[in-house]
């Protein structure tokens, strides 16, 4: 975990793959304790320290997470999740081309607690939510794809669902259909951008994650400008 925006009122850290953001039954220890446990250290607090959860990341993903000091900014930008003013934009490695260079994508979601696990449908059914997402492929090697993904819905696990229902799952994500696992046990998707107004101040505040720091990233990262 590492802190890459911090001001009075929102902190924004960046998740390593693996990670979990809040208390799970797993017992590992949480981004939101180690924020507090690094807000105690830093300003030296002898008491309790608020750290609110806004949003956040499966597991085997890394990236940008918002979390609230206040919880006046807590009430706010949960309120700006709500109503689609927290912009998140998500990089995605794929081992198949995406059918079109960019398109939108809705699908019906439901999902079972049972596997925990995610299912799109094209049209509606009983209990599914409408989930939409624009993707745009930015980037190619000789075996994988580079794509970004701005999510206009947060629905559980739906951007691995839903490029795993036009054929192109995540790689290393077994639970959405792809072929083999990344030596980590982590998926290569990464919550890469995240743009909203500040929730007390209102100036725009705009996080890009660094390209995560494997040669395969770095490749299709360098790539992007070829195909402009």
């Amino acid at each position: 975990m590492e802190i890459v925006y911090e001001d009075n009122h929102v902190i924004i850290a960046l998740k390593e793959p693996g990670e979990i953001v809040q208390g799970d039954k797993t017992g590992n220890q949480p981004m939101s304790e180690k924020i507090k446990q690094w807000l105690k250290e830093k300003y030296n607090k002898p008491g309790n320290v608020f750290c609110g959860v806004v949003h956040r990341l499966d597991r085997p993903v890394g990236g940008l997470v918002i979390f609230a000091k206040t919880s006046k900014a807590l009430s706010r930008l949960n309120e700006m999740l709500r109503d689609g003013k927290i912009h998140k934009t998500y990089w995605a490695i794929t081992r198949n081309r995406p059918p079109k260079e960019g398109d939108m994508l809705t699908h019906y979601i439901t999902t079972r607690q049972q596997n925990n696990k995610s299912y799109a449908s094209e049209n509606p059914v009983d209990g599914a939510l409408k989930s939409q997402l624009v993707y745009r492929h930015i980037s190619s090697s000789d075996r994988y794809h580079l794509v970004e993904v701005e999510l206009l819905t947060g629905r559980k696990h739906q951007i691995r669902v839903q490029m795993s229902a036009i054929g192109c799952p995540i790689k290393g994500d077994l639970k959405y259909g792809d072929k083999r696992s990344n030596p980590d046990g982590c998926i290569s998707l990464q919550a890469h951008r995240l743009r909203f107004k500040h929730p007390v101040s209102g100036k725009e505040i705009d996080i890009t994650a660094p390209v995560p720091d494997d040669n395969l990233w770095k490749a299709l990262a360098s790539n992007i400008t070829l195909i402009k």
